[in-house]
């Protein structure tokens, strides 16, 4: 494990963190859409993430004298459709309406996409935490060597 590990983690899952916060603002920014290019109503996306580095244990890390593979954070699988069924909306002049005057919406809930706001938010707010705080550990072994 290099001396720059905890820095590349919390790099990672910071990237990850504002990815997750750059599609759940797409998500709000298109809760009213009823037509996309296909026809269909705008479909809630979601980031799925995973660890980096799924072989290693806890136990593994320490044990192994040089492992570079321990080192890699989180990453971004994918960004994939929810596939929930979309909301019926009685508008009979919508312009969208169907003949009994039902429109089809969008399947994003603006609460959960905002509860989902406030935890990226707030594992963003974490990770730079954890940055800072290695950062300072890194300049205080530094200042041991004067």
């Amino acid at each position: 494990m290099s001396i720059f590990s905890s820095i590349n983690i919390s790099a990672s899952a910071l990237t990850a963190e504002r990815t997750r916060m750059d599609v759940i603002s797409k998500n709000l920014a298109n809760a009213n859409t009823t037509r996309t290019q296909s026809g269909d109503p705008y479909r809630r996306q979601v980031v799925v993430f995973k660890e980096a580095d799924e072989k290693q244990s806890f136990k593994s890390i320490f044990e192994s004298k040089k492992s570079k593979d321990g080192d890699k954070g989180v990453e971004i699988v994918g960004i994939v459709e929810d596939k929930t069924p979309f909301r019926q909306v009685y508008n009979p002049g919508h312009p969208d309406a169907d003949e009994k005057g039902y429109v089809t919406m969008s399947n994003v809930d603006t609460i959960t996409e905002m509860v989902d706001m406030i935890s990226a938010t707030r594992s963003y707010e974490a990770n730079v935490t954890a940055l800072n705080t290695s950062k300072s550990m890194l300049l205080k072994a530094l200042e041991i060597g004067k």
